[in-house]
């Protein structure tokens, strides 16, 4: 067990590992991933910008990316206002980003850490093998993917946070 304190309350969180990259979070919050590879700075089709590194990306998706932020779920609205103006860590998140040919929800990349949230949709039959697919897609530009389903945001935000907050701090440290 490992505690985490936030706001002066303390939540255990339990990380068991189930199988490669996969972990169960004790506060209810699933996170995907295939470990990835070390990160190779300067890699092909990688932009250095502001300390962080920016992966390319298929610029057909750019208009589709600025739809997608001014018309976000309420989940994405509550998280974003979390994640945005360095309140994290004091490392800038990016909101619909274009990575490879996706549009993922939340992108630190001085993290190099991905954040997904997940409708009803992501459950449906086919979904989760798309969304394993997509992680490991991610994962192997040296990205690490947190999911969490919008209820979890709305109803656990403070325990969806805090696992937020640890990951970017562990990732940071590990740089």
């Amino acid at each position: 067990m490992v505690p985490f304190t936030k706001g002066g309350g303390c939540a255990e969180v339990c990380v068991v590992p189930l199988s490669e990259g996969v972990r169960w979070l004790q506060a209810g919050v699933l996170s995907f991933g295939v470990s990835p590879p070390p990160l190779e700075k300067g890699g092909e089709g990688d932009l250095h910008r502001g300390g962080g590194l920016l992966k390319s990306y298929n610029p057909v998706l750019k208009p589709y990316a600025r739809r997608l932020r001014s018309n976000m779920t309420d989940a994405e609205h509550i998280l974003w206002r979390h994640l945005r103006r360095k309140q994290v860590c004091g490392v800038s998140f990016y909101r619909q980003k274009p990575l490879l040919s996706f549009i993922v929800d939340f992108y630190c990349p001085k993290a190099r850490l991905v954040i997904e949230l997940d409708g009803s949709q992501h459950f449906e039959s086919g979904a989760v093998s798309k969304d394993y697919d997509r992680d490991a897609a991610l994962a192997s530009l040296g990205l690490w993917v947190l999911r969490f389903d919008n209820h979890q945001v709305l109803t656990m935000l403070e325990s969806v946070l805090t696992v937020i907050h640890s990951e970017v701090a562990a990732r940071l440290v590990a740089e």
